[in-house]
């Protein structure tokens, strides 16, 4: 007997969503693309800090929740807004309620926690969603097709930015560990979709100051990739360059309007909500990527 999702009988209404979180990340992206809309709708917003909360949801006529436990009864997914710890903590509970969870990268600040949070998705056979936002622009959907026609030898990356010099998103538990569990996650996932499945990372470097990868991939390339929060930059810079037989592919974020990412992302969610079928940016890949990053900090130092 097939165990499949059935289809939501309600396929054109907008997913109702609650968000989690009321720091700058929540502020400047969450709260405004759920309530963008049509696909989905912000229902919700509950914060440790309830004026945090009400200063977020009030700009887009949502409610407060007084409690957690009140955001899973107004709503049939949930978003997270919130360090990787604390969405640790919560997500499984939210899985366990039968919603949908929209996840931040990385899944938990350490591997048991990542592997909690996707181990309670497979459980209750939720719909899950990594906000890998590089992932959801139409830029990054060409580079990867073409990646997928290639031979590949090697590859070099970067993400670099000044964020963690100062500011509203030098937050807490970005300082405590720097740019592998924060800036990490997207390289490597991108890395390992572009060349192949990583099989083994080693680091170099001081996570809070700069970080230098080292993969090895199924296929037997070698690629690296160069992190940083704390180095002054006009603009944050992610490139990737994919070498091999033929001519080199480079992608390079440099030229791409970010906006981009936001409803394809929303419609992508409340697709895979409403059809039970996933885009496989998921939890387990989530898991996947969090393996990685704990082989990295294993041989970081």
């Amino acid at each position: 007997m097939s165990t499949a999702p059935l289809p939501d009988s309600r396929p054109h209404e907008p997913v109702r969503v609650g968000l989690v979180g009321a720091g700058p990340w929540a502020r400047a992206m969450h709260a405004r693309m759920l309530a963008a809309g049509p696909e989905t709708s912000l229902t919700a917003v509950w914060a440790r800090r309830p004026e945090a909360a009400a200063e977020v949801a009030d700009a887009y006529g949502a409610p407060v929740a007084a409690s957690f436990e009140e955001l899973l009864d107004r709503c049939e997914a949930v978003a997270f807004a919130v360090p990787p710890a604390v969405q640790a903590a919560l997500a499984p509970r939210a899985a366990a309620a039968g919603r949908a969870i929209l996840l931040e990268k990385p899944l938990g600040a350490g591997l048991d926690e990542a592997r909690a949070v996707a181990d309670a998705v497979a459980e209750h056979g939720v719909v899950s969603q990594l906000v890998l936002t590089k992932r959801y622009h139409p830029a990054t959907r060409v580079f990867l097709a073409e990646a997928a026609g290639r031979e590949v030898t090697g590859a070099r990356s970067c993400y670099l930015h000044g964020a963690f010099l100062g500011g509203e998103f030098a937050t807490s538990w970005r300082l405590e560990h720097g740019a592998l569990l924060d800036l990490g996650p997207h390289l490597l996932d991108l890395l390992d979709t572009a060349v192949a499945p990583i099989v083994s990372v080693r680091a170099t470097g001081d996570p809070r100051r700069w970080t230098e990868l080292t993969c090895e991939h199924e296929n037997g390339a070698v690629s690296q990739a160069s992190l940083s929060g704390c180095v002054r930059l006009p603009q944050a810079r992610t490139r990737i360059e994919l070498f091999g037989p033929g001519e080199e592919l480079v992608y390079d974020t440099a030229g791409i309007d970010h906006e981009e990412c936001w409803p394809v992302l929303r419609r992508e969610f409340a697709h895979a909500v409403r059809t039970g079928r996933g885009t496989g940016i998921d939890a387990a890949h989530g898991l996947h990527i969090q393996e990685l990053l704990d082989m990295a900090a294993r041989t970081a130092g």
